[in-house]
């Protein structure tokens, strides 16, 4: 995810980095060489290279926009929901960390000690779920060898360990440490936990439909090579440049889509999974009265992971 303060006025017009320029500035190229094309093949032989009426190429921008708008709502829905998804995980993590105070007064450290590693464990073990191309070895440092080749072997390594921390609270409700109301406070966190695992995995797994991306994709394309034959008696030597406009606001939030409709990517408009997992990590231990915290998640470039 982008982080970063708005530039000023005359900043906005050159800032890159954050830009979805960068992604279709070969796209923008090739409308305005095909506008120059256009204009100068009109203008030197009118017979071949004909000009219509504007009129035809107006009314197709305008569906274009609002199917567009359309996509791109979709879009931000999927990715707002997985933030919130994120920010409901770590409510739940802090939650299980408060109510596990009590087996601190029950002489039960270590079994607390336990859950809130299987909690840390479990959010970066959602990490590697969702971004499988960005895997990594973090929250595995406090698990036993037997955990840890447990997640080796599952499919599934959250609900694994969603299971584990499970055992770990009937254990205690066994043994009389905790109460019939606080297991199941502690059970509600834990259903939490899974409600967000499986509404994140409905996000990864049902992406927007193919039919509207490629429809986009084409009548975006089209439009930008026939606006040209409609204005450049207007426009005159001026349509490569207008052409280009045109095409970095269809094709800029084409690709801003793109980018939206896969929220737990590697791109830099991606949510910062990574970052929120390493921040309950970082709750959790100092929940455990540990002094030597990770370093805070801090964006690279304005680019927070």
């Amino acid at each position: 995810m982008i982080v970063r303060d708005r530039p000023s006025l005359f900043k906005l017009f050159f800032t890159l980095r954050g830009s979805i320029l960068p992604n279709i500035l070969p796209q923008l190229l090739l409308v305005a060489v095909l506008s120059a094309l256009v204009v100068w093949g009109h203008h030197t032989y009118p017979g071949i290279v004909p000009s219509f009426s504007g009129a035809p190429v107006a009314i197709m921008g305008v569906t274009i926009s609002l199917f567009l708008g359309f996509r791109n709502n979709a879009c931000y829905d999927r990715w707002w929901e997985g933030r919130k998804l994120w920010g409901q995980m770590l409510i739940s993590a802090r939650s299980l960390s408060r109510q596990t105070l009590v087996l601190d007064m029950r002489g039960q450290g270590e079994a607390r000690r336990r859950i809130l590693s299987l909690v840390i464990a479990f959010g970066f073990a959602m990490v590697r779920h969702l971004r499988p191309q960005a895997a990594s070895n973090a929250g595995l440092e406090r698990l036993t060898p037997a955990d840890v080749e447990d997640l080796n072997n599952s499919r599934n390594p959250p609900d694994l360990l969603l299971r584990k921390v499970a055992l770990e609270v009937a254990i205690l409700r066994q043994q009389d440490i905790v109460t019939d109301v606080e297991m199941v406070m502690l059970d509600h966190n834990l259903a939490e936990l899974a409600l967000v695992q499986g509404a994140c995995e409905r996000i990864r797994n049902t992406p927007v439909p193919f039919a509207y991306s490629l429809l986009l994709h084409r009548t975006a394309h089209i439009f930008c090579f026939i606006l040209p034959f409609g204005f450049d008696d207007v426009l005159g030597w001026f349509m490569p440049l207008a052409s280009a406009i045109m095409a970095y606001t269809l094709f800029g939030l084409d690709a801003l889509g793109d980018e939206l409709e896969e929220p737990f990517g590697i791109l830099p408009n991606s949510l910062p999974i990574d970052a929120i997992a390493r921040t309950v990590e970082i709750n959790m231990l100092e929940a455990l009265g540990e002094h030597d915290l990770p370093p805070k998640p801090e964006p690279i470039d304005y680019v927070l992971m």
